[in-house]
């Protein structure tokens, strides 16, 4: 089951990129929300080694029993300040950054561990009050103030479209997001600007269209969530 979904995940995704013409590479982020320990296990014998989690609490007891090979720990889900001394030790990289305190917080927390931590600057484009994310105007003055800080390292930006019943309805929001991350590689000259993550099971593909390299994909691999 898990296999067969992942593989036309994967080609859907590669169809997606042909279309528009892409000949560069876009990561795939299994999201294992509310599905058991052996479901990361299995994706990740298969080769998908990015696995993404909405939950500090859930990740943390997924990590304690996981035994398959190396993976790469994304949190996708927002991100409460009171979260970041568990979150800095545990994840890779953090998608869902949105706010001078919470930079503040990671940089304590990283520097306290000696760690530089990789995260994203989450935009809320859509401007949806349900979302998390910062506002297009707070952008540049959170993404300089990230810039300062030693122990964070900005690698890209991420964006949530609404659930439309029609998916070419997040294009536009797409197109935004694109041209906000195109414009952030002007800021930091290093190069370390390379992720947009955009795109979810219900519309991976027009954001793959619109520019994405990371998509979140849960649902289309692993099935309903199980929710106890």
């Amino acid at each position: 089951m898990i296999e067969e979904s992942l593989h036309k995940i994967q080609q859907r995704m590669a169809d997606a990129m042909a279309s528009v013409g892409r000949t560069d590479t876009a990561l795939l982020v299994a999201v294992t929300k509310n599905h058991p320990v052996t479901a990361v296990e299995e994706v990740a014998r298969l080769g998908c080694t990015h696995v993404g989690e909405n939950r500090v609490q859930e990740a943390k007891e997924k990590q304690m029993l996981y035994t398959g090979p190396k993976l790469i720990w994304h949190l996708i889900g927002h991100l409460q300040v009171n979260k970041v001394r568990q979150a800095v030790p545990m994840f890779d990289l953090i998608h869902s950054v949105d706010s001078k305190k919470l930079l503040d917080e990671i940089e304590k927390v990283a520097a306290k561990h000696d760690k530089v931590q990789d995260i994203l600057l989450q935009v809320n484009v859509a401007r949806e009050a349900s979302k998390s994310g910062m506002s297009v105007e707070d952008f540049p003055d959170i993404r300089d103030y990230a810039k300062t800080l030693p122990h964070v390292r900005v690698k890209g930006l991420m964006c949530m479209a609404p659930f439309f019943e029609n998916p070419e309805d997040a294009r536009p929001i797409f197109r935004v997001a694109h041209a906000l991350y195109e414009d952030m590689k002007g800021y930091f000259p290093d190069g370390n600007i390379q992720y947009l993550s955009m795109g979810m099971t219900h519309d991976f593909e027009i954001a793959l269209q619109e520019g994405a390299n990371i998509v979140r994909v849960g649902t289309a691999i692993f099935g309903e969530r199980v929710y106890n």
